[in-house]
């Protein structure tokens, strides 16, 4: 069984409410119009590095007509999305060695996978695995903005919480986390050069501000929640010493700033992400 990433890199609820957020229906026809697949066609589409689903259930329902499969390495991530997103077959699987026959999709998908795979392996097992003509899309996540409320700024235990720890051995490092990052002209340039045609580019613009007045009250509370997961998982990740007494100020933290949206007290916090989506052809 392999939890090497859920337990050393990103939680799985952590990963899940992040993604759940930024494939949400709101965002779908700027997806969509990225992607390029026509949304009326009986297609076979793969998703690649699909983490705990978020982004294969987004698909199966935006594609009713399409079969989804979605793949990962890590276990604790399938065992989850097949719990929580119906409607897709999820399996364990390696994107350097796709478990499928020679063109078997007519879709390959992947959200922040190609930063962590050795090029040559990423691409060509994509194009081996993709029926002629068929379509590779990539999303890469580019620099966004995040701005904190003023009540989730870090109080001065937390910065002791943290000055305190030792680095110790760096887990991005170790497990090649973003190791083969490339810039937004290198990541065409790359899929041309692996022999895919037709490359084009596009970005999608997600904004998850709670207190815009077109952001419906559930999504809002959302957005603070899923800001909260991360925080709290964070600490607990440290295994350090003082972590319980850390995790009950964040949650305070957050309760504040649950109240204050319900009280309709502003703090206009905001997270703007960058979504890089790359399609070539077969």
């Amino acid at each position: 069984m392999n939890t090497i990433w859920s337990e050393n890199v990103q939680g799985i609820m952590t990963l899940y409410l992040s993604r759940k957020l930024r494939f949400d229906d709101r965002f779908q026809l700027q997806y969509q119009k990225l992607f390029g697949i026509d949304y009326r066609a009986k297609c076979r589409i793969l998703e690649i590095g699909c983490g705990p689903g978020a982004l294969a259930g987004a698909l199966h329902r935006w594609y009713s007509n399409a079969e989804i499969a979605a793949i990962d390495r890590d276990s604790g991530f399938i065992e989850f999305a097949k719990e929580h997103e119906p409607g897709v077959s999820f399996m364990e699987g390696d994107a350097a060695a796709l478990p499928f026959p020679d063109g078997s999709f007519d879709v390959t998908i992947s959200h922040t996978v190609q930063e962590h795979i050795e090029p040559d392996a990423f691409w060509r097992e994509q194009k081996r695995v993709l029926k002629t003509g068929g379509t590779c899309i990539c999303i890469s996540a580019r620099k966004g903005v995040t701005i904190r409320a003023k009540c989730l700024e870090a109080t001065e235990a937390e910065m002791r919480f943290w000055n305190g720890i030792s680095d110790g051995e760096d887990a991005l490092k170790k497990y090649n986390v973003g190791k083969y990052w490339v810039n937004e002209s290198e990541l065409p340039l790359q899929m041309e050069e692996y022999g895919f045609r037709n490359v084009a580019t596009g970005y999608a613009v997600i904004e998850l501000t709670p207190d815009n007045p077109g952001c419906p009250n559930e999504f809002a509370e959302r957005i603070i929640e899923s800001e909260r997961q991360s925080d709290l998982e964070a600490v607990s990740r440290a295994r350090a010493s003082g972590s319980d007494r850390i995790i009950e100020v964040i949650d305070r933290k957050y309760d504040t700033r649950l109240n204050l949206y319900r009280k309709g007290i502003k703090q206009w916090d905001t997270q703007i992400s960058l979504a890089m989506v790359v399609r070539g052809e077969t």
